[in-house]
């Protein structure tokens, strides 16, 4: 049977009965028991401090409002298309310059397209840009089956790049999508232009696990690279359980709007720019809950988890040499992030700022967006 290879015009339409029943839900929470002396809602040491995560709901459940922020991504051009028998959402952006390059961004964890929001009005007249959802992602849901990871994904969005009539371009992402970016780079490098990475200090906490130490570290460089160690150990408590029991969150993630709320909010606090007060200092609050409505409106919280297992079942490093023109983008950087990632100084493009963290494009838009350019137009 032949597979329907059509690009369907999509908007955004959540039915007023989903947004009325997670005001309620929101309503009914079954708050735990405060802890005496955890009080302080900046203190993120054991988690989500309660009198934040009590804060930032009361907002999401009267002060936030789904149906602006829904107007606001439909502004952005948007369509469906079925890739090995997958429903994947993209966000096609065409620029009204006729030399545009095509631009393929990629999200990861807890992301989606509605990361590049601010992103994508700072590149259109330079590029064509396209965000593809990850299948379990968003709009990219409900999942066809098992088997999606990094390898299946990447050449799904290159059919995707295909269909939309785009034989050659550049990409970018962070997180799951520097994986994918990396990945297409090797397997397709008559197509992709160059890849650009968005990395930041946070990674360092990895050294000497699942990346190299850097030759002629000194006394006080080791002590440093342990102590973020020690702070990566802590954090991986949703990667262990995303990668090895999706099933047993999933539910709770489908159920609860503030487990969901609680389960990324974290994220956006330990990850953004020097480790934040809260989250909504690093970033918007309405751009924030729109991420995380899109999580709890499509489901996606327990389906996304899914992608972590697969892709640690799957037997597949999560990068991939390439032979095509590499930019970095390190955010919050540090003296040791070139020393690990890039230690023969091979990149073509690399940049190192002091602001921005995990999600640059949410934090800090216009310097990803003029880093992306000037990557770019090295390149070409």
């Amino acid at each position: 049977m032949t597979e329907n290879t059509a690009l369907t015009p999509f908007r955004i339409d959540i039915p007023q009965v989903d947004v009325d029943d997670l005001r309620h839900r929101l309503a009914q929470t079954r708050w735990p028991h405060p802890v005496p002396g955890r009080d302080d809602r900046t203190d993120f040491s054991r988690g989500i401090p309660q009198a934040y995560l009590q804060e930032l709901a009361a907002y999401w459940r009267d002060g936030f409002d789904w149906r602006a922020q829904e107007a606001a991504l439909n502004e952005l051009d948007q369509l469906t298309t079925v890739v090995d028998g997958q429903t994947f959402h993209v966000v096609h952006v065409r620029s009204t310059n006729p030399d545009a390059t095509p631009l393929l961004l990629h999200h990861g964890w807890p992301g989606s397209f509605v990361e590049y929001q601010r992103l994508i009005p700072l590149l259109a007249d330079d590029f064509h840009v396209v965000v593809p959802a990850l299948p379990g992602f968003g709009f990219s849901t409900p999942l066809s089956g098992t088997g999606w990871e990094l390898a299946r994904t990447t050449e799904a969005y290159a059919q995707i790049m295909t269909r939309l009539g785009y034989e050659r371009f550049a990409t970018h992402g962070t997180d799951i999508g520097s994986g994918i970016a990396g990945r297409l780079a090797a397997l397709h490098p008559e197509r992709v232009i160059g890849t650009h990475t968005g990395i930041e200090r946070r990674l360092l906490g990895m050294v000497g696990d699942k990346l190299p130490l850097p030759d002629g570290l000194s006394d006080d460089e080791v002590v440093e690279l342990e102590a973020m160690r020690a702070v990566d150990a802590a954090e991986r408590g949703y990667f262990e359980m995303q990668n090895h029991r999706p099933d047993t969150i999933g539910p709770a993630l489908t159920d609860s709007p503030v487990g969901q709320l609680a389960w990324i909010a974290e994220k956006f606090q330990g990850w953004t720019h020097g480790a934040s007060g809260t989250p909504d200092e690093s970033v918007d609050r309405d751009q924030l809950l729109t991420n995380i409505s899109l999580y709890w409106f499509t489901r996606s919280g327990a389906s996304s988890a899914q992608f972590y297992y697969e892709s640690e079942h799957s037997g597949l490093g999560w990068a991939m040499a390439a032979d095509v023109p590499a930019g970095w983008a390190a955010f919050d950087t540090h003296p040791l992030l070139r020393r690990v990632m890039d230690p023969w100084n091979a990149a073509n493009h690399w940049s190192d700022f002091t602001e921005g963290g995990h999600f640059p494009a949410m934090e800090e838009p216009k310097l990803l967006a003029d880093d992306l350019r000037t990557f770019v137009r090295s390149i070409s």
